[in-house]
């Protein structure tokens, strides 16, 4: 029985480390989104992350005769591409993002995680603004 613990043990928590890499930390599929960018915001109770949508208007819909438009939530790891992004709002942008199978708090709500951009129009000028 001895033997049988000294040995399923540590097998036993290899296992769940590789199923927690897997569905934490495995990148599931990489791309990129375009749209105009709604918003960028940094929020959170705890773990203090990014968030940010980008709006995708597009013509294919499960109803014919209908407009749709496709909202891809993501959040953001990096403070330097997120405060980028915050000049952006309301802008067209390119984004290349990482896909995970779950979220973790610590790195954001959404599985999408925006890793870098891509192409992005001229972004607001912020000592223009009338505020």
């Amino acid at each position: 029985m001895k033997k049988f613990l000294k040995i399923g043990i540590p097998v036993l928590i290899l296992i769940l480390a590789a199923v927690f890499w897997w569905r934490y930390y495995f990148v599931f599929g990489e791309g990129v989104k375009a749209g105009d960018l709604n918003f960028v915001v940094k929020k959170g109770y705890i773990f203090k992350t990014w968030e940010g949508r980008i709006i995708q208007v597009g013509f294919k819909t499960p109803t014919p005769n209908a407009m749709q438009s496709n909202e891809f939530d993501f959040s953001i790891e990096n403070d330097s591409i997120a405060h980028i992004l915050e000049n952006y709002s309301g802008k067209f942008v390119e984004v290349r993002y990482k896909e995970y199978f779950h979220a973790i708090p610590w790195r954001g709500n959404s599985n999408y995680i925006v890793t870098g951009i891509v192409k992005a129009e001229n972004p607001v000028n912020q000592n223009t603004l009338p505020y």
